[in-house]
């Protein structure tokens, strides 16, 4: 039977102090030595632990006794963003309890209450927790009674804690045991979730997974119900926090299966493994990662092609999130089109490139995926600027929208609510939240939600305003392609998808940026912005002139005439052959490129 354990998990916004209390959680049960502990020592990466952010699931097992009884407590580290929810809800359907932890100096923010909405819906058991309530400007007895009013329960019911103290740490953890149900299978057959996995050079890919119903043990044959992969069971465990081997994983445990499969794209978050010898139906929820947003990535020097294509294989193998194919630039040369989960999602991939295999990297603006509808009923995703159509060739474009939650201090609600008029946002209903935050809900096009809305949302609340975001479908798009075009030659890397209502604005800021970083030619260089079937802004680069008559010492004034002459004849020459083509520099793209 499984009633001595608990599986629970902590959500929680980004630094609200769930990794600490985690440290704490693990320090008091034992489970890590005090010499050997360590600030987060769940997170595993050091982007983590310089961030301060929980980027990668851990599970970790411990033992803890009250009243003379062992329980075995099963917790499920999850990252906070609102660009891995899919993951979070697939972690806290694998576990039947959650802490709500709240900062005491911040009080409910937006991603806390997108993810507590998850929790709800799976029916978990939530049990309320003020965190940091030794800070010097905590206000526990206030966030204590917002907390009360959210859950809809009386205010005695909300335990306070430290993860930096350890104070009311204890607490904690007896209500999790008294609260949290213990599993219950509901059927014979085996059947296992997967809610994350990691790899290994020598073992391949190793799966984390809550076993539902039947156990697993070494050298049983299994199958990978979504992905349709058989495999033998190499090693099984449970992660304390390292691997410890174990004979059997039953019913009710969360432990990690290595598998020995060394190909990506075979494990996913939220598949099933079953018996391969009498499979049984996959659990409920599944589905497949979609990229929400696509950027180009390009290493600086093409002899590090084949080591940005090793990379991002190696990658894919922990992420399967993660997508990529090959692409060509003109200007750029080989590179990758990837897909990513969101803006945070690209940031870690990109920055686990460059730290982990040493890659100098080039990244272009991320862009959202448009499906064009053709006047012959043709419909095709775009997700690359130069491949949507010319104006008048389309019928219909889509984008994807965004619902868009911010919490802010009502001094700071009119400074985001001209932000969002500026990202063509439709503002929706407020909200005054118990503390006195008014909640404010919007729709706006994800492609403006990816041009800098956060940073600018930070700015405009001095940090105070939080955000959360759920994808709203796809609707019509006013949308049109700019072209940049120089030396009356579009350059397709140049080429970007803008809103009408912005389109003049992005042309003068593109040419006046390129007029100052393009080298000067020959002759008279001109760089154009084309939308809508004209050039909206241009500029003019004066031609380089080589001073033919400098070797001249004397003589007559026609000496001169005849030479300068002479030179502009050679310029008529070079542009009828044709030959007044520009090659950008590479470090003029790179420029544009990090700028945006």
């Amino acid at each position: 039977m499984a009633d001595h354990i608990r599986n629970f998990s902590i959500i929680a916004h980004i630094d609200h102090g769930k990794s600490t209390l985690a440290d704490r959680m693990l320090e008091m049960t034992g489970t890590i030595e005090t010499r050997k502990m360590r600030e987060q020592v769940l997170d595993r990466m050091e982007l983590e632990r310089e961030r301060g952010i929980t980027i990668k699931m851990q599970p970790v097992r411990m033992n803890y006794t009250l009243h003379s009884k062992h329980y075995v407590l099963n917790l499920i580290d999850t990252p906070g963003h609102v660009d891995f929810a899919y993951e979070v809800s697939r972690a806290l359907t694998a576990v039947e309890g959650v802490v709500l932890l709240v900062d005491a100096t911040q009080g409910v923010e937006a991603q806390t209450l997108s993810v507590l909405s998850i929790a709800r819906s799976l029916g978990l058991v939530i049990v309320p927790v003020v965190s940091k309530i030794d800070a010097p400007t905590a206000r526990t007895a206030d966030i204590r009674s917002e907390l009360a009013l959210l859950l809809n329960i009386d205010e005695s019911e909300v335990l306070g804690a430290s993860g930096k103290t350890g104070e009311g740490v204890a607490e904690v953890l007896n209500r999790i045991v008294e609260k949290v149900p213990p599993p219950q299978p509901k059927r014979r057959g085996l059947q296992a979730l997967v809610f994350d996995f990691a790899y290994s050079d020598h073992r391949g890919v190793i799966i984390y997974a809550r076993i539902f119903n039947g156990s697993i043990k070494k050298g049983d044959a299994l199958r990978l119900a979504a992905a349709k992969e058989s495999f033998s069971a190499v090693e099984v465990g449970v992660l304390m926090p390292d691997e410890s081997p174990r004979a059997t994983l039953e019913e009710g445990e969360i432990g990690y299966i290595v598998t020995g499969i060394k190909r990506p794209g075979i494990a996913t978050v939220g598949d099933t493994v079953v018996s391969a010898k009498e499979p049984e139906e996959g659990l409920p929820g599944y589905r497949t990662p979609a990229p929400v947003i696509w950027a180009s990535v390009y290493p600086e020097s093409q002899d590090d092609l084949v080591a940005l294509r090793q990379s991002l294989e190696r990658l894919h193998l922990s992420d399967s999130s993660l997508s990529y194919e090959e692409e060509s630039s003109g200007v750029m040369g080989k590179g990758y089109r990837c897909g990513f989960l969101g803006m945070l999602h690209l940031e870690i991939v990109i920055e686990r490139l460059r730290r982990e295999f040493g890659l100098a990297l080039i990244v272009t603006m991320p862009t959202t995926v448009y499906e064009v509808t053709y006047a012959n009923g043709k419909v095709e995703q775009i997700y690359a600027p130069s491949r949507l159509p010319d104006d008048g060739q389309a019928a219909r474009v889509r984008e994807m929208w965004a619902n868009v939650s911010i919490i802010s201090p009502p001094e700071h609600i009119g400074g985001a609510t001209r932000l969002l008029y500026e990202h063509e946002a439709i503002t929706g209903d407020t909200e005054t939240l118990p503390d006195g935050k008014i909640k404010l809900q919007a729709e706006m096009p994800l492609r403006e939600l990816m041009r800098g809305f956060f940073d600018r949302l930070k700015s405009a609340s001095s940090g105070y305003a939080s955000l959360s975001y759920e994808l709203a479908g796809l609707r019509d798009a006013d949308v049109t392609r700019l072209d940049i075009l120089v030396a009356e030659e579009p350059v397709a890397a140049f080429a970007r998808i803008v809103s009408r209502r912005r389109v003049q604005e992005e042309a003068e800021k593109m040419v006046e940026k390129l007029e100052k970083l393009l080298p000067r030619q020959l002759f008279v260089l001109k760089i154009q912005a084309k939308a809508m079937g004209r050039i909206i802004a241009a500029r003019r680069v004066s031609a380089l002139r080589k001073d033919v008559t400098g070797y001249l010492y004397g003589g007559d004034v026609t000496r001169k005439m005849k030479l300068l002459e002479k030179q502009k004849k050679g310029k008529k020459k070079m542009l009828a052959r044709g030959t007044g083509k520009v090659d950008i520099p590479h470090e003029v793209f790179l420029k544009v490129v990090r700028e945006n």
